[in-house]
């Protein structure tokens, strides 16, 4: 009895050292996104085509290459009221066991300002810190659907909105249409301006009504009280996707209640205004929701 029951103890550890251990996810930590937030404030303006662009673009895939992610360039030039600027698209897929893949962007240019230096600490060094961090988290996942996080460009407009913007997500999109390949997009999710330290995300009101619903209701049984149920409509990188009928939804804090607070696109867009706990809540609900969303689309 004593020799059976030690032989299989021995054939058991046996078997288990010859089984491949499936990596164990990482958690999203809002301390070390924080510390990336700090390394892409401190390269300083960060417009499209710039030497800040590229030094961001370089910090990007040095951070994935280092978790052994892979990251792929998509070039394409821009006529802007600055004249032609190169523009370059940033993208990695995790993959994942169905069809179709989830799309999770946000963008890495900071506004062309010449009257100071716009370090966007905010906007958008919180979405380029939030996708490296996410990129770690759902690096050991398995995930539903292959999960591609997207760092776009040229979000901001060069000079005023209406004179052009969001150019990244527009030749994103248009190439992904020309191609035939936009309809194995199945949702996409935005997130931009997300570590501010008085963090309120309102339900943006040109979203998806069902990512908003399962987002929202991620951060109910959170108890997360950052996410809000007031309605706010903002034009963002979300609005092409939508327009090529893909399910989209921006996750934003564009909300000053103070006048006097207001820091959006001035000088004051600093590390100081940001914090780890913000980037933390917003990763802490999308993750709860998306075994939800890929049961959705997958």
């Amino acid at each position: 009895m004593r020799l059976t029951l030690l032989a299989c103890l021995v054939l058991t550890a046996c078997a288990a050292a010859q089984t491949p251990v499936a990596p164990t996810p990482a958690a999203f930590d809002g301390g070390r996104a924080f510390e990336d937030l700090k390394k892409i404030v401190a390269i300083g303006p960060r417009p499209a085509g710039s030497e800040g662009a590229q030094k961001t673009r370089d910090y990007i895939q040095q951070q994935l290459a280092a978790i052994g992610v892979q990251a792929v360039e998509q070039v394409f030039d821009e006529t802007t009221p600055a004249g032609k600027v190169r523009m370059v698209n940033i993208s990695a897929t995790l993959p994942g066991t169905g069809q179709g893949r989830l799309v999770i962007a946000g963008h890495y240019d900071t506004k062309l300002i010449k009257e100071f230096a716009f370090v966007g600490a905010n906007d958008a060094g919180s979405s380029t810190a939030f996708l490296i961090e996410l990129a770690r988290s759902l690096k050991g996942r398995t995930n539903a659907v292959p999960i591609e996080l997207l760092f776009l460009d040229g979000e901001e407009a060069v000079g005023e909105w209406a004179t052009g913007n969001t150019f990244g997500s527009r030749h994103y999109v248009d190439v992904a249409v020309k191609a035939g390949t936009a309809k194995q997009i199945k949702a996409m999710i935005l997130v931009d301006m997300i570590a501010d330290r008085d963090l309120v995300i309102k339900r943006e009101s040109n979203s998806t009504p069902w990512l908003k619903d399962v987002i929202w209701s991620a951060a109910k049984r959170l108890n997360r009280p950052e996410f809000v149920s007031d309605a706010t409509p903002i034009e963002d990188d979300h609005l092409p996707f939508l327009a090529a009928g893909i399910d989209s939804v921006d996750l934003i804090d564009l909300d000053y209640p103070d006048a006097t607070m207001r820091y959006w696109h001035t000088a004051d867009d600093t590390l100081d205004k940001t914090a780890a706990a913000s980037l933390q809540a917003v990763a802490d609900v999308l993750l709860a929701a998306l075994p939800a969303i890929e049961l959705r689309i997958k």
